[in-house]
């Protein structure tokens, strides 16, 4: 069986769309009996003229305005295969239904009018497209019948649409020439433009590909509801990716429950094969835990990522602009979620494709690429590993404001940071000499100073006097150094995003045994991830961890760059170095923040002692 090709259909508002579509079906013969006549009738008796679009245009406001509102689906078979095309909205005002259309789509194509060019909704379009991931595009330029059927005028469109996807690093598939009004070139090749030796618009259709079938692709099974009926709790959603068997094993994320898979349950009823993407299905399992709405299944083998912070590529439609900060409702899947922009990095605009560095905001009908931060861990994967879990809307009061695609991921995934203790047969001991007998003895209490900034803020180096000061004032001291540890108990870690996190974990672990020694512990860490210092915090008892925030510009830890690290990021001879080519989240509420491109390491040093004078250097009780 030859698989289904899903086809968009785009371009600006009256280049003929709707048209071609209706043109298409009547040439090809793929009219039902009777419904040309039925369409005519219709129009006359509305006192129209009779419009080819007409057929594809299903609601009464889009007969009215003569524009296309929402997305409208039909099934047609080219000569080698079935295929859904799919017409989408090219009013600007309705993007986002444009948006929808596409998403779902393996190939594109995009509608250029002879007489006007390209326009700028031709480009947001085109722009679009290569967001969502789309590679096969193959440009239509119809109204040839108003250019006279020219190669001079087919050509300034040619050339002005390659100029601009190869600004996007797209080669379209093919340009054809045709008339939708009349015909030309969509089934049969035009005598009117013997210039062109290329396919009609319907062959073209069939020098499509269609992505590999996403049964090969790790298991996604994004839960939609859970039923009761009688003893039994049924899951059910729509298998999006892989194959689901009886006795499979599932992992839950997040929350990363597991349980078998006892018996699917399909409607009529389920032969006990396997089930498959595309399929929407119930299951349930033989230990019965706790499942809800918006989890996502999957094999343990190939979980997706589980995180609280990702980076996307974002379309902005909203009125108001996008702003870091605020809160949105991120809908991805099933999951529902209220999310807030960390940080937007770079701003495209999508017609002029523009760069400008990222700011506290993003205006409408601009893409961005964004990092966003949710209010709990949520289920994703890159866009280009599973399109369904890597594909997001963001919305405001029940209202799409915009659309995105998951990035390559810069952060952890945390469930491997946040996996826990994988012995359970251990038990703490406790000594005869506890913390407080320490401290008592050393006249102080003891606490963490958890320093955290770029390379280059001064840390070490603030770090390393910190620890003088405070052993020659009499205090049980010692200093946690980055590279230090690295040299031994984390030699085998890399700086991996998932690497930091352990190398995180462990020194937060040793930590927490200094300061049960009663000591004043010092580390100097990068530790670029919130997440990550908030798991060091965790780790520590309840109010004996101090976060110290070298805050110090990224130009002026260049300069004192005497290792040459960032010039070697820069080079790209280091990856994923923070600042460069990993990201740094600043604290939120740090307990101390050092200005260190203004102070002194003196001055630094000075403001921790006073601050650890009037809360931590006190004898304890």
């Amino acid at each position: 069986m030859t698989p289904l090709l899903r086809l968009v259909i785009v371009g600006h508002v009256d280049h003929g769309k709707s048209t071609l579509i209706g043109r298409l079906f009547h040439d090809s013969g793929k009219l039902p009996e009777g419904k040309l006549e039925q369409l005519k009738a219709a129009a006359e008796r509305r006192g129209m003229e009779f419009e080819w679009a007409n057929l594809m245009d299903g609601l009464q406001a889009e007969r009215d305005q003569n524009v296309t509102i929402d997305t409208a689906q039909i099934w047609f078979r080219t000569p080698k295969r079935e295929a859904v095309i799919i017409d989408a909205p090219g009013h600007k005002e309705f993007l986002k239904n444009m948006v929808t259309g596409a998403a779902s789509a393996d190939a594109a194509l995009l509608v250029v009018a002879a007489d006007e060019g390209v326009q700028e909704q031709t480009r947001r379009h085109a722009s679009l497209l290569t967001l969502l991931g789309l590679r096969q595009v193959a440009v239509v330029v119809n109204k040839m019948d108003s250019a006279g059927f020219t190669q001079a005028a087919f050509d300034k469109v040619r050339q002005d649409c390659s100029a601009f996807f190869a600004k996007l690093g797209l080669e379209p598939r093919a340009f054809i020439p045709i008339s939708a009004r009349h015909g030309d070139n969509v089934v049969s090749p035009s005598t009117k433009m013997p210039w062109h030796s290329g396919p009609t618009l319907l062959e073209s259709l069939d020098t499509f590909s269609v992505p590999a079938p996403p049964e090969g692709r790790p298991l996604r099974f994004p839960v939609q509801d859970v039923y009761r009926f009688d003893d039994r709790r049924i899951i059910v959603g729509r298998i999006e990716s892989g194959t689901l068997r009886v006795g499979d094993r599932l992992l839950f994320s997040p929350r990363d429950k597991t349980s078998v898979v006892k018996t699917i349950e399909r409607w009529p009823t389920h032969d006990g094969k396997a089930v498959t993407a595309g399929m929407s299905v119930g299951i349930t399992l033989a230990e019965q835990i706790y499942v809800e709405r918006g989890q996502v299944g999957s094999h343990e083998e190939h979980p997706p990522i589980e995180t609280d912070v990702f980076d996307a590529k974002v379309f902005w439609l909203g009125k108001d602009a996008l702003e870091v900060g605020r809160p949105y409702t991120l809908k991805l899947a099933t999951q529902d979620v209220e999310c807030r922009v960390q940080s937007i990095e770079k701003i495209v605009d999508p017609v002029a494709l523009t760069e400008t560095p990222g700011g506290g905001s993003v205006p409408r009908d601009a893409i961005a690429e964004v990092s966003l931060r949710t209010r709990t861990h949520i289920a994703l994967d890159d866009s280009a590993l599973s399109p369904a879990t890597g594909r997001f809307v963001l919305a405001k009061d029940g209202l799409i404001l915009g659309g995105g695609i998951v990035s390559p991921c810069r952060y952890p995934d945390r469930r491997s940071a946040l996996a826990g203790i994988k012995s359970r047969n251990l038990s703490w001991t406790e000594g005869k000499v506890g913390r407080k007998d320490r401290e008592g003895r050393n006249r102080h209490r003891g606490t963490v100073l958890w320093m955290t900034g770029l390379s280059g803020s001064g840390k070490s180096a603030i770090g390393v006097e910190l620890e003088r000061e405070l052993f020659r004032m009499g205090l049980h001291t010692y200093f946690l150094d980055g590279d230090n540890v690295r040299h031994g108990l984390s030699s085998n870690l890399g700086f991996s995003p998932e690497d930091r996190a352990e190398n995180i974990r462990r020194t937060g672990e040793v930590a927490k045994l200094f300061l049960d020694s009663g000591a004043v512990v010092i580390t100097a860490f990068i530790s670029p991830y919130r997440d990550d210092r908030q798991l060091a915090r965790s780790i520590v008892p309840e109010g004996d961890f101090v976060e110290i925030f070298l805050d110090c510009p990224l130009e002026v830890c260049e300069t004192r760059d005497t290792k040459g690290l960032y010039r070697k990021a820069r080079s790209g001879e280091i990856r994923d170095f923070t600042g460069i080519s990993a990201p740094y989240e600043r604290p939120e509420k740090p307990e101390i923040t050092l200005r260190t491109d203004r102070q002194s390491i003196a001055e630094s040093v000075a403001q921790v002692i006073d601050y650890l004078k009037s809360r931590v250097l006190k004898p304890s009780a």
